[in-house]
């Protein structure tokens, strides 16, 4: 898959993985769709961005014997995969525009 449009697909990703329950990191990589190449250097600054955009929540919970930090989606969250999802009838539109295009 393309890079910029792999970037496009990660936040939304993310989002769902952690609405399905509230996720860590190592988790998160591992639900997330492999096609995607998801990794940790690649995941934590991604949740950052999302947690000061308001669309998720962290906290801790010790696990042996360490902090593990867990996010959790917000209602912004929810509303921003909603988002996305209503812009699906215009993304298959243009996928049908190249598929027309290459079967000429």
């Amino acid at each position: 898959m393309d890079a910029q449009m792999k970037r496009g697909f990660l936040e939304v990703c993310v989002l769902a993985s952690i609405g399905r329950q509230d996720s860590y990191g190592y988790q998160i990589v591992k639900d997330v769709p492999a096609v995607l190449n998801l990794t940790e250097s690649t995941l934590y600054p991604l949740l950052k961005r999302l947690e000061a955009a308001g669309l998720l929540t962290v906290y801790s919970v010790e696990h042996g014997g360490r902090l593990r930090k867990y996010y959790r989606i917000t209602d912004a969250g929810r509303a921003h995969i909603r988002e996305f999802l209503n812009e699906q009838d215009d993304v298959m539109s243009l996928y049908d525009y190249v598929k027309r295009g290459a079967n000429q």
